[in-house]
């Protein structure tokens, strides 16, 4: 320690001293409310203001004939609930626990309006604004450990916005979306930060809109094929060839394999996604059906070599096998109800071994089955929809493997993201 010694000249000294000296603030908390009294109870309601700032509501309720808690504890609980229902704990307060079988004394009151003061004192006052005009929205209580899920319910519980999956968080008006597991803390906010908000608009469940555009293409390409004459009108003549049925069955194994796998392995990372996706989605899936059965079907169809029919289809149900493990594996990556994230490896089916190549592997052996199903039917159509599908799960998957990369830092170097040693 070293000693100081100064004359009246001291405030001089310590302002010259600011750059290293700063005055403790105290945060003044207070409690003000009306006082009840109701038969042997008394009520107390008090708002909570930290340094002006609303921070909550605390009841205090007495009972008066009795002054050991452990003798009435239960009887306040059920009279505290009769008027603020089961959102009432059930659990005795911290400070009580250790002091049921004592007479309560002012001190005790006190002990516990500390205790709830010192969790005001952590609670942190988030601002949420619109990300388009930074309009205030509402102000929201939290501490370190609340969850942008939380405020979410928050908000929509004060009214303020739409239901939880039509809502979206920001740290900046055009910033990346927030996850709902991230907390106060993890995102360093503080006393007075912002959040911007962005309506999604309509939402609706993944599950909903995978089982639509699936289901279509299964119906669509079934009813030309079952029924051409509604596209070609009466070809009494026509001879089908086998190609055309075993098109008709390969189709089918697709997309039934789809619905199911929705219906039964996918575990969606988020719960709903924009209405609008459901009309796009299904429009390019029916639409591209369509255009291809009407091809395959036709009478005039020209049908590929055996030996090009048999690479094809040898390629397609091999695909489709490699497709099917890397959704059981990517399922098993993650616990059920959760969107935990881990790195995919290859397991113990050999079909996983792509993993060790590209980040999407699925992808590949998607593009793969419709790459098999072009060359044995021979179809320009299927081609090109094999293309489109191609170009877009690239798009996916190059993202993905970005997210990868950001996400892991012990992420393998040498994986491409869907096509190995090149995209």
């Amino acid at each position: 320690m070293v000693p100081l010694i100064a004359d009246g000249l001291f405030d001089l000294l310590m302002l010259k001293m600011t750059n290293i000296y700063t005055n403790k603030k105290q945060t003044k908390i207070e409690c003000k409310g009306p006082r009840f009294e109701l038969g042997d109870f008394c009520i107390k309601l008090g708002t909570v203001n930290m340094t002006q700032n609303f921070k909550g509501v605390l009841v205090e309720v007495e009972y008066r004939p009795c002054v050991v808690p452990g003798n009435c504890f239960e009887l306040i609980r059920e009279f505290v609930q009769g008027f603020l229902g089961p959102t009432v704990s059930t659990q005795v307060p911290q400070y009580l626990q250790n002091h049921m079988n004592d007479i309560s004394q002012p001190m005790d009151t006190i002990h516990q309006y500390l205790d709830h003061f010192g969790q005001y004192r952590k609670s942190t006052g988030v601002e949420v604004v619109s990300a388009g005009s930074s309009k205030s929205i509402a102000s929201v209580t939290v501490s370190p450990t609340t969850t942008i899920a939380e405020i979410k319910q928050q908000l929509h519980s004060l009214k303020k916005a739409p239901y939880a999956q039509r809502q979206c968080l920001r740290l900046e008006p055009k910033g990346k979306a927030l996850s709902d597991s991230e907390t106060v803390k993890s995102l360093q906010l503080k006393y007075g930060s912002k959040l911007y908000f962005k309506d999604l608009g309509p939402q609706i469940g993944w599950k909903t809109v995978f089982l639509a555009e699936y289901a279509g293409p299964l119906f669509v390409y079934l009813w030309v094929y079952q029924r051409p004459w509604i596209f070609y009108g009466d070809v009494p003549d026509a001879k089908i060839d086998s190609v055309v049925h075993w098109a008709a069955a390969c189709w089918s194994l697709h997309y039934a394999k789809r619905l199911l796998e929705t219906l039964f392995v996918h575990r969606f990372s988020h719960a709903t996604m924009p209405l609008r996706n459901l009309f796009k989605n299904c429009s390019y899936y029916w639409l591209f059906t369509m255009y291809v059965a009407y091809h395959v079907n036709h009478p005039l169809y020209t049908p590929p070599s055996s030996a090009r029919f048999v690479i094809g289809a040898a390629m397609f149900f091999l695909c489709e096998l490699g497709n099917l493990s890397i959704h059981l594996a990517l399922r098993n990556l993650r616990p059920p109800g959760t969107t935990i994230r881990r790195i995919p490896v290859a397991t113990g089916n050999p079909f996983t071994l792509l993993f060790n190549f590209v980040s999407c592997p699925n992808y590949t052996y998607e593009v793969g089955s419709w790459i098999g199903f072009t060359i044995m039917t021979q179809c320009l159509p299927a081609g090109l929809f094999m293309l489109a599908g191609a170009y877009q799960m690239a798009v996916w998957a190059l993202g993905k493997h970005k997210l990868y990369k950001k996400e892991f830092s012990d992420y393998p170097k040498s994986r491409k993201a869907i096509f190995p040693f090149v995209l």
